[in-house]
């Protein structure tokens, strides 16, 4: 048998987002509806399904040499493993997670001195319970076996809760009186699996193809053709970005441009490149940018 890699996917709010990663990045991964141990086209990567909650502790214990959680966990878990890179993604975009906490909207609880003495739900119990102490608070806090919004104010007096846009706090009647955490989805490996020659070359070029792909999320490829008495113009607009590839045509006095561009710009960019005199404009999605 040859050399294997012993990765842990998360399962839960991260299993979506993170096969639709690595598909992007390159992997194509078969996943049964009952099975814990997703196939990769890849014969060196054996895969499984694991908690993010439950994941760094795995690492850590070597059971897994690699796997993708969040920073939190790690904390929660006290994890001692080596974080190879942070992969800024979470269930509903591209963005770190926070984790707040909350009281109901007409609670007299107004800030984290008004914790002392009062009952606190969450599924971060242990990083919660340092953050108290580390302010001087004394608090009962309890952990949370899920539905953690509904707890206040008859079973628990605030919340700690993740969140990333916060509107499910919102429609539960809950204000937030202070974030305890940011997070974001981390590449971790056991220590002992990193020292390994041929195990980190393998990890560090999942981990340039996940973030290549990431890179890619927010990016599009642009495809023109420009006149010569156009081209000033046309490159006026894209003289922010990186020198674009021009190439000229067959036809005389015109050119082809292609440029790597953010999204967001692109659907203000585009009539203006029109105007400017583009012709034949393509936007392309891509897969990954490579730095």
């Amino acid at each position: 048998m040859g050399k294997t890699l012993k990765l842990g996917l998360p399962k839960g709010s991260l299993q979506e987002s993170t096969l639709k990663l690595f598909k992007k990045a390159g992997y194509n991964i078969s996943i049964d509806s009952r099975s814990y141990y997703p196939v990769f086209d890849d014969a060196e990567i054996e895969a499984l399904l694991i908690r993010a909650q439950e994941m760094a502790r795995y690492v850590d214990d070597g059971a897994l040499d690699a796997g993708l959680t969040g920073k939190d966990w790690i904390l929660e878990q006290e994890a001692d493993v080596y974080e190879v890179a942070e992969l800024n993604y979470a269930k509903g975009g591209l963005r770190p997670v926070k984790w707040v906490i909350a009281v109901p909207e007409n609670s007299k609880i107004k800030s984290v001195k008004n914790l002392n003495g009062k009952r606190i739900a969450t599924e971060l119990v242990g990083f919660t319970r340092k953050y108290l102490k580390s302010k001087g608070i004394k608090a009962e806090v309890d952990f949370s076996w899920g539905a953690t919004e509904v707890k206040p104010p008859y079973l628990a007096d605030a919340i700690v809760e993740l969140t990333e846009t916060g509107s499910s706090l919102k429609a539960n009647n809950l204000r937030v009186i202070e974030t305890i955490l940011v997070s974001s989805t981390r590449f971790i490996a056991n220590k002992k699996s990193w020292k390994d020659k041929w195990k980190r070359q393998k990890m560090e070029n999942i981990v340039l193809l996940l973030k290549g792909a990431l890179a890619a999320e927010e990016k599009v490829g642009l495809k023109m053709n420009v006149s010569e008495k156009s081209l000033k113009r046309v490159m006026s607009l894209l003289s922010s970005m990186h020198s674009p590839t021009i190439s000229q045509l067959s036809d005389k006095g015109w050119f082809a441009l292609e440029v790597m561009t953010d999204e967001k710009i692109v659907r203000d960019l585009i009539p203006k490149l029109k105007a400017a005199g583009a012709e034949g404009i393509v936007e392309y999605p891509l897969n990954k940018v490579i730095p």
